[in-house]
């Protein structure tokens, strides 16, 4: 790859980032620990997608693309920490996700029960929330469109039941 080509392909990359980057810190904060502060996990989300990058085919959204690295990225880093660690704290740094004193009780409350989840209710309801379709949701966690229905009907009936409690 020539000079050019490598300075325009860096060019668009930062901008795609730039213009995800919302995306990549929420998806992050969702799994930040501990051993995983949100900056590290950044990182490495933007770190893999650089690497990724020259492969991207462009065959769905970039959007959909970021948030299937970016979550591949944080369960594989949360899975190598729980091998490190026997148990992995429900303490995640919620001021991260949480505005100071702005966003409203039941929300925050939400957010709360959404860290008790397993990982992958974590992650389809994270992208539940922020409205992409079941069709997008079974695109990036490569589950079928019956089974990301399925999945997040009951995910939602938990979390339901846990604010119940």
């Amino acid at each position: 790859m020539g000079k050019n080509n490598q300075a325009e392909l860096e060019r668009e990359f930062i901008r795609i980032i730039q213009e995800n980057e919302r995306i990549i810190y929420k998806i992050c904060s969702f799994y930040t620990s501990e051993l995983s502060p949100i900056e590290d996990l950044y990182q490495e989300v933007v770190l893999n997608l650089w690497k990724a990058y020259p492969k991207f085919r462009r065959e769905s959204r970039v959007s959909t693309w970021i948030y299937r690295v970016a979550l591949n990225t944080c369960i594989s880093d949360l899975r190598k920490e729980s091998k490190r660690r026997r148990e992995i704290p429900l303490s995640l740094s919620e001021e991260i996700v949480f505005e100071p004193d702005s966003m409203e009780a039941d929300i925050k409350e939400l957010y709360r029960l959404i860290y008790r989840l397993k990982t992958l209710e974590r992650a389809m309801i994270l992208l539940w929330l922020e409205d992409k379709s079941y069709q997008e949701i079974a695109d990036i966690t490569g589950l079928t469109l019956s089974n990301v229905a399925t999945k997040l009907k009951r995910i939602k009936e938990k979390l339901k039941t846990m604010s119940n409690q």
